[in-house]
């Protein structure tokens, strides 16, 4: 294996950890946001109420997007696995 074989797996693997990980880091971003903006209007600072609706957002993405994360993450592994071969 030489040096560009790596720099090209390294590269397809960081854009699929981007693909998968996008949707629950972007949801917990929105949620987290319009939590501060609440606890700010409201001037509730309760450590609970940052926490709870993250991880139900979270949760409710991994039910509704889990099925493509999960095929983008076999599709890559098939990917790789068929051309071992060819790399060696």
């Amino acid at each position: 294996m030489n040096e560009d074989i790596a720099l090209a797996l390294t590269n397809e693997m960081l854009i699929v950890a981007i693909k998968v990980a996008s949707p629950i880091l972007g949801v917990a971003l929105i949620v987290g946001l319009l939590v501060s903006i609440l606890q700010v209007v409201t001037q509730i600072q309760e450590m609970t109420l940052t926490f709870v609706p993250k991880m139900l957002a979270i949760i409710a993405v991994i039910f509704l997007a889990g099925h493509w994360m999960l095929s983008v993450l076999v599709e890559y592994s098939e990917s790789l696995i068929r051309n071992i071969p060819a790399m060696f």
